[in-house]
C-alpha cells in the first residue's frame, strides 16, 4: 500500500526519522538530476519501506529505504518488472533501452 504525502491527498502523515531522512535524500537527488521534471507523486510504500518521488514524464522514481542512499527505479509497464539503479544515468540508459 502506498501512502501519498499530504499535499496530494489532504491527509497528514507522520514520518519516522529514517523515512524523513530518506525523503530528504530523494529531494537532494531530484535537485541534482531532475529539476524541472514534473513530480506525479511523493509518498511512502508501507510494504517495501521505500519513500519515493515519482517523476511523471520520464518514468523514473527516486527512492530510499530507511534513510539509505537513493536508488533510481525504472518500471517496465509491459511486464511489471522493476529495475533499481544506483545512478541516475544508469536509470536513463535502462529507460532508453525499454523504449
Amino acid at each position: 500500500m502506498n501512502t501519498i504525502l499530504a499535499t496530494a491527498t489532504g491527509k497528514s502523515i507522520n514520518f519516522a526519522y529514517a523515512e524523513a531522512n530518506g525523503l530528504s535524500k530523494c529531494f537532494e537527488a531530484y535537485a541534482d538530476y531532475s529539476t524541472g521534471e514534473n513530480i506525479i507523486e511523493i509518498g511512502f510504500n508501507q510494504n517495501s519501506g521505500y519513500v519515493y518521488i515519482a517523476l511523471e514524464d520520464i518514468n523514473i522514481s527516486i527512492c530510499s529505504m530507511l534513510g539509505q542512499d537513493v536508488e533510481y527505479l525504472v518500471t517496465d509497464f509491459d511486464n511489471g518488472e522493476e529495475y533499481f539503479f544506483s545512478t541516475y544515468s544508469e536509470a536513463l540508459n535502462k529507460l532508453n533501452e525499454l523504449n
